[in-house]
């Protein structure tokens, strides 16, 4: 009987629309995938309209300084968490 780690998924072909473009990928978790575009098409939309600019890469830059400091913020809140667990 096989577990789910042993069966592999087939990769699917999805198109993601992120902020006003599409990017064609290959994935074997599309539902991951287009979680991950959204959150990328929304911080991108956001960002845009902070900076009020319409220079795609620019956007793209920020938005990825953001994400990039919101993954060190919450990877410092996790060691944190386990250094705490460990001392116990």
């Amino acid at each position: 009987m096989a577990n789910e780690k042993d069966t592999k998924k087939v990769p699917q072909r999805i198109v993601l629309e992120i902020f006003g473009d599409s990017f064609p990928l290959k994935t074997d978790d599309p539902e991951h995938m287009e979680a991950l575009g959204k959150l990328v098409d929304q911080q991108m939309k956001k960002v845009a309209h902070q900076v009020h600019s319409f220079d795609s890469t620019k956007i793209a830059i920020l938005t990825a300084l953001q994400l990039a400091d919101d993954y060190f913020q919450l990877k410092k809140d996790y060691d944190e968490l386990v250094e705490l667990i460990d001392e116990k």
